[in-house]
C-alpha cells in the first residue's frame, strides 16, 4: 500500500483563511471570534464541514439536525473545529415534478459549499433517494477528505397486523383499492401505521440501494447504511463518522484514494445481490463520471448475468431493511458475496474492505442468503436495446411477472402523463392485458427531470378484472419501490426526438428480456418519416434551473450529469483576497 505523507497544522487547507499574518486573515479570526469562538478552538485544526439536508418538509431527514450535533461532538473530542452548513434537502415526497430535476443542483452546491469555505474535510448528511449521490458527486468534485453519514431506514410499517413496507406496499394497496377491494377507511387508516418514524423508505428501493451503494464504494463506516433511523446506533455511528473524519483529513485520504474502477465494480455486484432500484443505474454513472471511472448499462447488464439477487428484500423478496440490518446487515451481504468482490478496495476507515468482510456475521441466512440458496437467479436488472431504445433502456425482471420477460402486444400510447392518468381511469378504455401502454414525453428534458412516472397504473377496468401486472415502456423512471413489468429509461428519450417518439397506438412491440430486445414493428425508413412529421410538446423554461438543466443534462445512458460537470478536472483553489 502506498504510503502518503499526513496533513500538518501548517499544511491544512484552512491555513490560508486563518494561519496567515495579513489583513484578510485579520477579518476571518475575527468574525470567528465574533461568533464566540476562541483563537485556540479552530487554529490549527481541522475545520470540518457538516454538509446537512435536514429540513422540516424531508421526513426522511427530520433526525439529521441532531445527527449534526452528534458529529459535531465528536469532531470536538477529536480535535477539530466543526461548521454546519445547510444545502438543499431534495424532499423526495413534496418536490415537484421530481427531486431528480435537482439532483445536480444540490451536486453543485455541495461541490461549492465545500470549495468556497475554509474547509479541510467534510461530513455528508443525507438518505433519502437523490442526496447520497448528489452529495457524492458534488463532494467527489471538490476532492477534500469526506464521510457519508447516511440517514438510515424507517422502522418497518404495520397495519390490521400486516407488515407493511413503504412505496411497494402503497401500490399494491391501491390497485386493491381501485378495483373495489379496499374501503376508503381502511385507505385512511393504513395512512397512520406506513410510516412509523423518521428515515427513508424502508424496502430496497432508491433510497436504501444508494445508501448501500454508499457503503460499499467505500464512502461510509462498515454497517452504516442499513442502521434503522430511529435506533440508538444511529446517532452513535454519526458520532464515529465525526471522529473519523479528522483522522482522514491528517491521512490526507482524498476520494481519488478510494473511489475506483474495483470500489465501482463491487457496488455492481451489491446492486445485483439486492435487487437495487433501477435508479441506480442513472446515479452510479454520475458518481462514476465525477470520479474519472467509465461506466455505462452495459456494465450492470454484464453483473445481472453472473450475481443473483440473495438479498431477500421488497419489493424484489419478502423482509424489510429493518430485518436486514438484525439479520447483520451489508457487512454479512458483502461476506456471502466475498468470492465476487475486489476485497482489496480501500475505504473510509483507511483499511480494505476485506477486514470488514472478516468482521461480519450474518446473523439470518434467510434475510441476507447464501449465493447456493439465491432467492433467485433470474436477473436482478436487464438493459435492453432495439429499434425504439437503441442507446438502452432497463426493466427489472425480479419485480415483474415471468409471463411479461417476452411479450409481444399492441401499443397503447400517451403523448404525457395528464392524457395517461385520465385514460388509466376511464372504464370504457379500450384496453387488454395483452396491450403494451407506452408514455412519452417524460426524460430528462422533457418530463423535465425524469420523473417517477414509468409505473403507470393499470387501467381500473383491468383491475376489475384482477390483473396486476401488464408491459409499460417509458423513458421516464420510477420509484425503487415500485414493482412490475415496467421498461424505463428509454434513451434517448422521446423528446428530443428519440424513435420512440415515433411509436403510435396500434403498433406491435416486442420485448424479449433474456434476448435483451426490444423493437417496434416498423422500418427505419417508416421511424425516420414519423419522426420527421412529429412535432414534441411545447416545454417551455423561460428562466432559473429548468432552463439551465434543459440545456445540458446528459440522457439517462449518460447519468443525467451536466455536460460541464463530468469528469475530474479540479477547480482552482479559490483566491483569498
Amino acid at each position: 500500500m502506498t504510503t502518503h505523507p499526513r496533513k500538518t497544522p501548517e499544511t491544512l487547507r484552512s491555513k490560508r483563511w486563518f494561519g496567515a499574518s495579513d489583513l484578510r486573515s485579520f477579518g476571518h479570526r475575527s468574525r470567528a471570534l465574533q461568533m464566540g469562538f476562541a483563537h485556540e478552538e479552530f487554529m490549527g485544526k481541522p475545520v470540518i464541514g457538516i454538509i446537512n439536508t435536514w429540513s422540516e418538509i424531508n421526513p426522511c431527514h427530520t433526525h439529521l439536525r441532531d445527527r449534526a450535533d452528534a458529529v459535531k461532538r465528536a469532531v470536538w473530542a477529536a480535535g477539530g473545529f466543526p461548521v454546519e452548513i445547510p444545502v438543499m434537502s431534495v424532499s423526495e415526497q413534496y418536490q415537484k415534478p421530481t427531486t431528480m430535476l435537482y439532483r445536480n443542483f444540490l451536486a453543485m452546491e455541495t461541490e461549492e459549499s465545500i470549495r468556497s469555505h475554509p474547509l479541510d474535510g467534510a461530513v455528508l448528511l443525507g438518505g433519502c433517494d437523490k442526496s447520497t449521490p448528489a452529495l457524492i458527486m458534488g463532494a467527489c468534485s471538490a476532492g477534500l477528505p469526506f464521510i457519508y453519514v447516511p440517514a438510515g431506514p424507517m422502522l418497518r410499517g404495520n397495519w390490521a397486523g400486516k407488515v407493511l413496507g413503504s412505496g411497494a406496499d402503497v401500490w399494491k394497496y391501491w390497485a386493491e383499492k381501485e378495483a373495489g377491494n379496499i374501503t376508503d377507511d381502511q385507505w385512511k387508516d393504513m395512512e397512520s401505521g406506513i410510516a412509523r418514524s423518521h428515515g427513508t423508505c424502508m424496502v430496497m428501493g432508491t433510497a436504501a440501494t444508494m445508501m448501500s451503494h454508499a457503503e460499499v464504494l467505500g464512502l461510509t463506516l462498515p454497517g452504516a447504511s442499513a442502521i434503522p433511523a430511529a435506533d440508538a446506533a444511529h446517532p452513535r455511528m454519526a458520532a464515529a463518522a465525526g471522529k473519523r473524519i479528522v483522522e482522514m483529513v491528517w491521512e490526507d485520504l482524498t476520494p481519488d484514494r478510494i473511489l475506483t474502477r474495483k470500489s465501482f465494480e463491487n457496488a455492481l455486484t451489491v446492486h445485483m445481490a439486492v435487487a437495487g432500484s433501477t435508479n441506480a443505474i442513472i446515479h452510479l454513472i454520475a458518481m462514476a463520471g465525477r470520479a474519472g471511472v467509465s461506466l455505462t448499462p452495459d456494465d450492470f447488464d454484464a453483473f445481472s448475468r453472473k450475481v443473483p439477487v440473495i438479498a431477500n428484500l421488497r419489493p424484489s423478496g419478502e423482509f424489510l431493511m429493518e430485518d436486514f440490518f438484525y439479520a447483520g446487515g451489508l457487512p454479512a451481504l458483502l461476506k456471502q458475496l466475498e468470492s465476487k468482490l475486489h476485497t482489496d478496495a480501500m475505504t473510509v476507515t483507511g483499511k480494505p474492505i476485506s477486514e470488514t468482510i472478516a468482521l461480519a456475521t450474518v446473523y439470518d441466512d434467510n434475510v441476507i442468503r447464501p449465493l447456493d440458496n439465491a432467492v433467485t437467479t433470474a436477473n436482478g436488472l436487464a438493459v435492453l436495446k432495439g429499434n425504439i431504445a437503441p442507446d438502452g433502456c432497463v426493466i427489472k425482471p425480479s419485480a415483474a411477472e415471468p409471463r411479461l420477460l417476452k411479450h409481444s402486444g399492441p401499443a397503447l400510447v400517451f403523448e404525457d402523463y395528464d392524457a395517461m392518468m385520465k385514460a388509466v381511469n376511464d372504464e370504457a378504455l379500450d384496453v387488454t392485458p395483452d396491450h403494451i401502454m407506452v408514455l412519452k414525453n417524460c426524460g430528462p428534458v422533457g418530463g423535465p427531470g425524469m420523473p417517477e412516472w414509468g409505473m403507470m397504473p393499470i387501467p381500473k377496468k383491468l383491475l376489475k378484472q384482477g390483473v396486476r401486472d401488464m408491459l409499460r415502456i417509458s423513458d421516464a423512471r420510477m420509484s425503487g419501490t415500485s414493482y412490475g413489468a415496467c421498461v424505463l429509461h428509454v434513451a434517448p428519450e422521446a423528446y428530443i426526438r428519440g424513435p420512440l417518439a415515433a411509436v403510435q397506438t396500434g403498433d406491435v412491440i416486442s420485448v424479449d428480456v433474456e434476448a435483451r430486445s426490444i423493437s417496434v414493428a416498423l422500418t427505419d425508413a417508416e421511424i425516420a418519416a414519423r419522426l420527421a412529421a412529429w412535432t414534441p410538446p411545447d416545454r417551455d423554461y423561460p428562466r432559473g434551473w429548468g432552463k439551465m438543466s434543459a440545456a445540458h443534462i446528459r440522457q439517462a445512458d449518460k447519468g443525467c450529469d451536466f455536460d460541464y460537470l463530468e469528469g475530474t478536472a479540479k477547480i482552482p483553489e479559490p483566491e483569498i483576497h
